[in-house]
C-alpha cells in the first residue's frame, strides 16, 4: 500500500493529485491512503450545484473568503480552513456492485480508532441539522467527521472529513451557505477534535487517520513535490 503525503500548491492541483492516485490505483492495483489539510475552500456536493440557491451560497461563502468548488463525490456542503483534515482510501476492486457497506464500516471503524490516538472517543452518527448530514458520520460533542464513497471501474474510493479545530469559524461560513441552500442547519451541531478535548494538531491528526487506514498492512511513504 501507499501512503501519500502533502498537498499540492493549490486547489486545482491538489483535487488533481487524488484524481491522478485513483488512476494508479485501478491500474496498479495496489492501494492508497492519503490523509492531509486541503487549501481554504467550501467544497459543493453536486445536489448542492443544482440547488436553486447554488449561485447565492456561492457568494456566501466567497464573501466569507472561502473559494467555492463543486466535487464529485460526497453530499452538501462541507468547509475546510486549512486545518481541516481530509482522508482518503482508494482499493482496488473487481465487482462494483459488492462491499459498498463492508467498506464504509471498515473506514468509519478505522477513523474512530484513529480518533482515539488523538484524544478523542467518537460515536457513530450525528446531532439533528447537521452540515453535510448523512448516515456515515462520527460525532462527539458534536459532528466531526463525515465519510463518502465513490465507485468506478477497477476501484472504491472512501473519503472524508475530519474537523480537527476552527468549529466556530466553520459553523460561521455554513451558516450562511446552508442558508442559501435552504438546508436545515443548527452551528452548534458543529464538532471538532479540539472541541472534544483532543489534540487539535492537524498534521498529529492526519497521521493517526492515515496510520488507521493502513492498519497491519505494508506501505510505502511518498511525499509530494
Amino acid at each position: 500500500m501507499r501512503i501519500v503525503r502533502g498537498r499540492a500548491s493549490d486547489i486545482e492541483a491538489d483535487r488533481a493529485v487524488t484524481d491522478a492516485l485513483r488512476e494508479d490505483a485501478a491500474e496498479t492495483d495496489e492501494g492508497v491512503v492519503r490523509a492531509w489539510a486541503p487549501h481554504r475552500q467550501v467544497a459543493f456536493g453536486r445536489r448542492d450545484a443544482r440547488a436553486d440557491g447554488y449561485a447565492h451560497a456561492c457568494r456566501a461563502a466567497d464573501e466569507r473568503d472561502y473559494p467555492a468548488y463543486e466535487r464529485d463525490v460526497g453530499g452538501r456542503a462541507v468547509a475546510y480552513t486549512g486545518n481541516t483534515v481530509a482522508f482518503v482510501r482508494l482499493e482496488p476492486i473487481e465487482d462494483v456492485r459488492q462491499g459498498l457497506d463492508a467498506r464504509y464500516d471498515a473506514t468509519l471503524a478505522a477513523v474512530r480508532r484513529g480518533l482515539e490516538v488523538v484524544g478523542v472517543a467518537a460515536e457513530r452518527g450525528e446531532p439533528p441539522d447537521a452540515f453535510c448530514p448523512g448516515c456515515h458520520s462520527l460525532s462527539a460533542n458534536g459532528k466531526l467527521v463525515g465519510l463518502a464513497q465513490r465507485v468506478s471501474a477497477g476501484v472504491a474510493q472512501v473519503a472524508g472529513v475530519v474537523v480537527v479545530r476552527d468549529h466556530g469559524p466553520i459553523a460561521d461560513v455554513l451558516t450562511g451557505v446552508y442558508d442559501a441552500l435552504g438546508v436545515p442547519f443548527d452551528p452548534d451541531s458543529v464538532g471538532s477534535v479540539a472541541r472534544a478535548g483532543g489534540d487539535g494538531d492537524p498534521t498529529a491528526v492526519a497521521r493517526a487517520i492515515e496510520s488507521a487506514l493502513v492498519g497491519d498492512r505494508d506501505a510505502t511513504v511518498e511525499r509530494l513535490a
